[in-house]
């Protein structure tokens, strides 16, 4: 999700507009809703600053504003907060153990990712089963969608 997608978010959640986020931020009273709104669209990306205030004005980590670095551990934390949020990705505990599930209150969404998901399980099984080599897994996940063929 981009960093427009995620300022509409948090804005959305909070109750603001975009006139008053864009005053709150600075931006004078004529031009702050049409500065938001370049933001929320991605014509425009806020710098480190205006992202560090804009997260302080919602009350929470610049890092949840950003596109995460999946290859650090907060960064991957957000984007799994992100798909919580977007797509009802729960954790819970099954068996003693910390599981991700969808969230069935997710309406199209978790019918969605419910396939996808599935999808992915059938293939998982498939190499632990000896089914198919790690090479025809990987190049499953490498090139889904395309590859998203039930065998």
């Amino acid at each position: 999700m981009a960093i427009g997608e995620r300022i509409r978010f948090f804005r959305n959640l909070c109750g603001m507009t975009q006139k008053y986020l864009g005053q709150v931020v600075g931006f004078p009273e004529k031009t702050a809703d049409i500065r938001m709104a370049q933001y929320e669209s991605g014509s425009r990306t806020p710098k480190a600053d205006l992202t560090n205030n804009l997260a302080e004005v919602f009350g929470i980590s610049a890092s949840a504003l950003t596109v995460p670095d999946i290859d650090s551990y907060n960064g991957l934390m957000h984007t799994l907060f992100t798909l919580e949020d977007l797509y009802g990705l729960k954790i819970t505990e099954l068996d003693g153990e910390v599981c991700l599930h969808l969230d069935k209150g997710m309406g199209t969404n978790y019918i969605t990712m419910f396939e996808m998901f599935t999808a992915w399980k059938e293939q998982a099984e498939k190499l632990k089963n000896g089914e198919i080599s790690k090479e025809e897994y990987d190049n499953w996940r490498y090139n889904y969608p395309a590859s998203n063929i039930h065998k």
